[in-house]
C-alpha cells in the first residue's frame, strides 16, 4: 500500500473518531457474519460506533489525534470501538454483548489517555454512569439542607401540638 493511500485511510479514521479520546478495542474476528452484522447494528442502536482496522494505520490515526494507551493492546484482530453517553455506558453496553454473543473479546481500552485491561473494562462496566453520579451529588448536596429542615421543623410541630391541646383542654 502506498503511503499516499496510508494517508488517506489515516485522514478517513481521524474524520470518523472526531473528538472522541475514550474507545475500546474488541476482537470480533471469531464472529460469524449475521452475528457480527447483528452486533454491529445493536450497538448502532446505542450511538455507538465500530471500526475494523489494520493496527499500524489505527495507531498512526489515533497518534495524530492524541490517544493514547493503546499500543500494546492494538495488537491481532482489532476493531476500535467509540461513541455513547459515556465511556461507563461503552463499556457497559460492549461488556453486555460481549456476555450475550460468542466470539466478541474485549481486549482493552482506554480511558482519559490510561490504558485499561480487559478486567478493568468490565470492573468500569460496574461503575455508575455520568447521570447516576450526577444523581447521587445532588442527592447528598440536598441531604444536609433536608435534615436541617426536619430539625427545624421537630420542634415547631412539637409546640403546635402542645398549644393545640392546650387548647383543646380549655374549651
Amino acid at each position: 500500500m502506498s503511503r499516499r493511500i496510508k494517508d488517506m485511510l489515516i485522514a478517513d479514521i481521524t474524520s470518523r473518531l472526531g473528538d472522541a479520546r475514550d474507545m475500546l478495542v474488541v476482537d470480533c474476528s471469531k464472529m460469524d457474519a449475521v452475528t457480527a452484522n447483528q452486533w454491529r447494528v445493536g450497538i448502532a442502536e446505542s450511538n455507538i460506533s465500530a471500526l475494523t482496522v489494520k493496527n499500524s494505520i489505527a495507531k498512526n490515526a489515533l497518534a495524530r489525534i492524541g490517544v493514547e494507551g493503546l499500543d500494546e493492546i492494538l495488537a491481532g484482530p482489532s476493531t476500535l470501538i467509540w461513541g455513547g453517553e459515556d465511556v461507563v455506558a461503552l463499556s457497559k453496553e460492549i461488556t453486555k454483548w460481549s456476555r450475550q454473543v460468542e466470539g466478541l473479546q474485549i481486549k482493552g481500552a482506554t480511558v482519559e489517555g490510561k490504558s485499561l485491561d480487559a478486567v478493568a473494562v468490565n470492573a468500569l462496566s460496574k461503575s455508575p454512569g455520568r447521570l447516576e453520579l450526577i444523581g447521587q451529588i445532588a442527592g447528598l448536596m440536598l441531604s444536609p439542607a433536608s435534615q436541617i429542615a426536619g430539625a427545624l421543623k421537630g420542634p415547631g410541630s412539637k409546640l403546635a401540638g402542645a398549644l393545640k391541646s392546650i387548647a383543646d383542654g380549655d374549651e
